[in-house]
């Protein structure tokens, strides 16, 4: 038996498929993994992500702590609680892992991907020796999101005045602290919605609200297309320890003028890389990972997450390759494949926003 949320018996009440996920039993759907997809896209719909690591960092040098750390420059967050993307790197650039960090002063608030919780604190803990910073894990919280066009609306149906004002008073990506709980206009599926860490004492009575309130309980299944179509990496997948921010549509979160982060030499020298580009097929078929792609029949890399967009009706994919071309394949049981190469995301808000990609 794996680790399990405050949600996992809620989980096995409504019928939701289990699986181990990094050691977690977590719900990858409650009946149908398409239909919770549309849920999302067309209305609302509720993720237990509480096995996500919700860590603080307390001290007075936590912004230096964090401008040596990030690969993304923590000086950019100019307002309380507002939300920053970035990447931790190792000495040689490679991605060791993606994270969230708010903005929230002494103690900054940061939430890191659960697979590699334990080689993210030994990192933040080794890197934090100098500084007046200290690394503390908050366990005792849980994460609820929110996502689809209807989602925040309902969520202000079910919670008190003050986390009302709270909610209505913050623009994307920001956050802020009410009453025990942190709720930040931030997610991980290209809606609006947010983002809800509470005290996990609390998880279940607020689901409970949720699902009365008519959003619908979201599997991790859904949680992977929807990520996808909204061009969201995913780690493991899409980028890892053997890949810079480069090589991973991630360009936009490094900032390397006047700065000395971890892994910046190292990103400087990288004069040529491959890219993580998106493709969509042109004919029937699912692109999986690790498909072979082609430009000009030429192999130049390969699929890194992929599957049928409900959305579009039609399978996508992101894929890390050295070139790109308007002739583009990919290889599926011994057979070429067209797909168009396009720049991600392919969905925002419910429709389709890709354009192709320049060759």
């Amino acid at each position: 038996m794996g680790k399990k949320t405050p949600l996992f018996e809620k989980h096995e009440s409504l019928g939701a498929k289990m699986a181990d996920f990094s050691g977690w039993d977590m719900p990858i759907h409650y009946g149908s993994q398409i239909e919770e997809h549309h849920a999302v896209r067309q209305g609302a719909g509720v993720f237990d992500v509480s096995h996500m690591t919700v860590v603080e960092l307390h001290g007075t040098d936590g912004m230096a702590y964090l401008d040596r750390l990030l690969a993304n420059d923590i000086g950019r967050l100019k307002s309380s609680g507002q939300a920053m993307y970035s990447a931790m790197l190792s000495e040689t650039g490679g991605v060791l892992d993606d994270l969230i960090v708010y903005a929230t002063g002494d103690p900054y608030l940061v939430v890191v991907n659960f697979a590699t919780r334990g080689k993210d604190l030994a990192w933040m803990r080794q890197v934090a020796e100098g500084y007046e910073c200290e690394v503390v894990e908050r366990p005792e919280f849980a994460i609820l999101a929110v996502q689809g066009p209807g989602a925040i609306e309902k969520v202000k149906s079910v919670v008190g005045e003050e986390k009302v004002a709270l909610i209505e008073g913050l623009k994307v990506f920001q956050g802020g602290w009410c009453d025990g709980w942190f709720i930040a206009r931030t997610g991980y599926t290209g809606e609006q919605g947010v983002e809800i860490i509470l005290p996990e004492d609390q998880a279940v009575s607020f689901w409970d609200s949720l699902l009365e309130a008519g959003i619908r309980p979201i599997g991790l299944g859904a949680r992977d297309t929807l990520r996808l179509e909204a061009g969201m990496n995913l780690y493991g997948n899409d980028m890892d320890e053997s890949v810079t921010p480069l090589e991973s549509y991630m360009a936009n979160t490094v900032v390397l003028e006047g700065r000395d982060f971890i892994g910046a030499d190292a990103l400087r020298k990288q004069t040529e890389h491959d890219e993580l580009v998106g493709l969509v097929m042109l004919g029937k078929g699912i692109l999986r990972a690790h498909y072979p792609v082609f430009s000009n029949d030429a192999p130049v890399g390969e699929i890194t997450s992929g599957a049928f967009s409900p959305t579009l009706g039609k399978s996508i994919a992101l894929a890390r390759v050295s070139a790109t071309s308007s002739n583009m394949t990919v290889g599926i049981r011994g057979k070429m494949q067209a797909v168009e190469c396009v720049n991600p995301p392919f969905v925002r808000n419910g429709k389709q926003v890709y354009k192709l990609r320049k060759t």
